[in-house]
């Protein structure tokens, strides 16, 4: 008498059914999908640089971590009030500098007893008495792709106003500064 039900130890064929190669295939594309969202997202956002110096206190600090939005300006220009970071003079041989943009093309910067005017006008940074205008000293109208930066702090600050810096070319600016981030400071954060 053979038992119905009992073990077998022949091998059953499995078919594979649409339903089954649907579901892998969902699996697939969506992991392939998300590879390639996270690539972009790094390139994007994904460059980061240290702060050197103190000529962006206290909105950001010698060693701080921050996080440079490369793709912004292929899209539009940096404003006034940006965070820029960018290479001085095109070296690439050197770090970053990390300044705030404060005149953009075609606008007229001068620093007049230690007060910043951009197109005539006394700025409402809240920069101390500016000890030192370099190359601002008389008026200069920015070119077609250039901005004029400055430090926070910009009394210990080397940026536009240095001769050997002077205005930055659009083509050298690497990015917008986005997010901050550090343990020994004010934690992490986001840069407007």
């Amino acid at each position: 008498m053979r038992r119905r039900g009992g073990l077998s130890f022949y091998k059953r064929r499995k078919t594979i059914n649409a339903k089954v190669l649907q579901e892998i295939w969902s699996w697939i594309s969506g992991i392939i999908l998300a590879i390639l969202l996270a690539f972009m997202l790094v390139y994007a956002f994904g460059m980061k640089t240290t702060v050197i110096g103190i000529s962006m206190e206290n909105t950001l600090y010698n060693g701080q971590s921050i996080l440079v939005n490369r793709l912004s300006y292929l899209l539009t220009e940096p404003k006034q009030g940006d965070i820029v970071v960018f290479y001085p003079n095109g070296n690439r041989n050197t770090h970053y500098y990390v300044k705030r943009v404060v005149a953009v093309p075609g606008d007229s910067v001068l620093i007049n007893q230690g007060k910043l005017y951009v197109n005539g006008r006394v700025t409402d940074y809240h920069y101390d008495k500016i000890a030192d205008p370099g190359i601002a000293e008389n008026e200069l109208t920015l070119g077609e792709d250039e901005f004029f930066v400055l430090g926070d702090n910009c009394n210990n600050s080397e940026d536009s106003r240095s001769g050997n810096i002077g205005p930055v070319n659009k083509e050298l600016i690497a990015g917008r500064a986005w997010f901050h981030y550090s343990s020994e400071y004010e934690g992490i954060g986001v840069l407007f």
